[in-house]
């Protein structure tokens, strides 16, 4: 049964909001929110880290997505990088 949007349901989630572009860099596969802290040089870290400082008013979240992972890249993606960090024989002593 599809029951709708609840009361306060959150709709998307959001990783980075439009008050932390100013403090956003764009590291190419991911992104960094810097202190914002006045002896804090941005411009300096981007040079250094080979960054760009978001445009302000950048967000980044699930409702301007362009890409869903489907379940079975979900499934590679814990099969590649977390599956080899956990002890799966202890758990699994037949694997």
């Amino acid at each position: 049964v599809v029951v709708g949007v609840r009361p306060g349901e959150k709709i998307h989630e959001e990783m980075n909001t439009t008050a932390d572009s100013l403090t956003t860099v764009n590291l190419g596969a991911y992104y960094a929110i810097l202190p914002n802290h006045p002896d804090y040089d941005l411009e300096k870290y981007c040079s250094k880290m080979g960054a760009d400082l978001v445009a302000s008013g950048f967000s980044y979240n699930s409702g301007n997505n362009d890409h869903f992972l489907r379940i079975d890249e979900l499934r590679n993606l814990i099969r590649t990088h977390v599956e080899p960090l956990l002890d799966i024989s202890h758990h699994h002593p037949d694997i």
